[in-house]
């Protein structure tokens, strides 16, 4: 399953590490971080709690950019 949120990241650089660290999350199969269309795509690994997920890229995310957010 693949979704796409609406994000509010400040740079370039801290979308690229977001991208990194949220890719190791378990339940991530892949995702994608647009810093100039503020937009992640995340695709979900088969069998992954989509919420729970969802909410751990969140906090990893908060964690490199504490201005970070994203639109649920």
């Amino acid at each position: 399953m693949q979704k796409t949120y609406q994000i509010e990241v400040d740079c370039a650089n801290c979308a690229a590490k977001m991208e990194v660290a949220a890719g190791k999350l378990e339940g991530v199969a892949a995702v994608t971080v647009n810093y100039m269309t503020q937009k992640m795509t995340v695709v979900f690994a088969e069998g992954a709690d989509v919420a729970a997920t969802i909410q751990a890229v969140a906090k990893t995310c908060k964690k490199i950019d504490s201005d970070f957010s994203i639109e649920l």
